[in-house]
């Protein structure tokens, strides 16, 4: 096994590619690692793939897959995840704001302090702070209060991870945000964090635009509540469906009763709202259980999960 990975997700990067490469290659080099450096091409339409090609013919140590579309960063990543051999495994964004200055403290801590997964933290940052920084705040603390995990920085580009962590989760969506968190639910609770130097963007634009502040707050409603019941369903649907349904029944048991005994020259049942609270009720209940329930045989049977991206090359 290699010593270390560098998975390098990458979408129209072109401008920046040969000069990541050269930078990285220098500081490994330097120490003396054997390594595998990883770029995958995201479905850039531009000149990215060439380069990669280029770096390849002269470097072995250099590898590349090529997707056939735009599939997203956390596709990227578990697509890189799948193919690289080094004990340790530190991915990085390829627009140059991460510094490959960072990767020897970074491998120390996965080998010498035993963390299982050490996330970067970009304390100074040089981002917009309308468009990154301020809803950055947001869900950090929001991921923090929903996790537990203390980090100040859960999508930040640059982290390493020991070998066995990547091996056990799957990124998917755009979970690529919320990666120690997919860790901490795996059973990897060594989880440490370095502040790391931000770079101004040097070429380029960024590639995520506003649509991610909804992304990024469903992922993590949809993170939170796997990590709470994705391997039991039933304790939520179930619950939750078993109140509403009584809630309705109790409604319609005191309808009869009032029917019957108080009030029997009163107004039909049925000309009353409390009927239809009471029948909704139940309804709704019948179908939080049977969803709970559904999810329970979907869960015993479930099969591996197909790839959700199409490689077009791998060199």
């Amino acid at each position: 096994m290699l010593d270390l990975s560098i998975v390098i997700p990458l979408l129209n990067e072109e401008d920046s590619i040969n000069e990541l490469y050269q930078w990285v290659k220098k500081v490994v080099d330097q120490e003396g690692y054997s390594y595998e450096i990883l770029f995958i091409d995201d479905g850039s339409s531009d000149n990215s793939w060439n380069i990669i090609e280029t770096i390849r013919k002269s470097d072995a140590q250099v590898k590349g897959i090529r997707f056939l579309k735009n599939y997203g960063k956390s596709q990227a990543l578990h697509a890189g995840f799948e193919i690289c051999n080094g004990q340790v495994i530190i991915t990085m964004d390829a627009d140059l704001q991460d510094n490959p200055e960072e990767i020897p403290e970074l491998y120390n801590m996965v080998v010498k302090e035993k963390y299982d997964l050490v996330s970067g933290w970009k304390k100074k940052r040089y981002d917009s702070v309308l468009w990154k920084n301020i809803p950055s705040k947001f869900f950090n603390t929001a991921a923090r209060f929903t996790s537990g995990i203390k980090l100040n920085d859960f999508n930040c580009g640059l982290k390493a991870y020991h070998h066995h962590v990547i091996e056990n989760i799957n990124v998917y969506g755009e979970m690529h945000r919320y990666i120690p968190i997919l860790a901490k639910n795996q059973g990897f609770t060594n989880i440490g964090e370095k502040e790391v130097k931000h770079q101004a963007r040097k070429y380029g634009t960024t590639k995520f635009g506003a649509e991610r502040f909804i992304n990024g707050f469903l992922d993590l409603i949809t993170i939170w509540f796997i990590s709470k019941f994705g391997k039991r369903p039933m304790h939520f649907f179930g619950l939750v469906g078993t109140l509403i349904f009584l809630i309705g029944f109790f409604f319609i048991l005191y309808l009869g009763i009032d029917k019957l005994y108080l009030n029997k020259a009163g107004r039909l049942i049925t000309a009353r709202p409390q009927f239809y609270i009471s029948l909704t009720c139940m309804v709704l209940g019948t179908q939080f259980f049977l969803a709970g329930f559904l999810g329970e045989i979907l869960l015993s049977n479930k099969s591996k999960k197909s790839k959700r991206y199409k490689i077009l090359e791998t060199i």
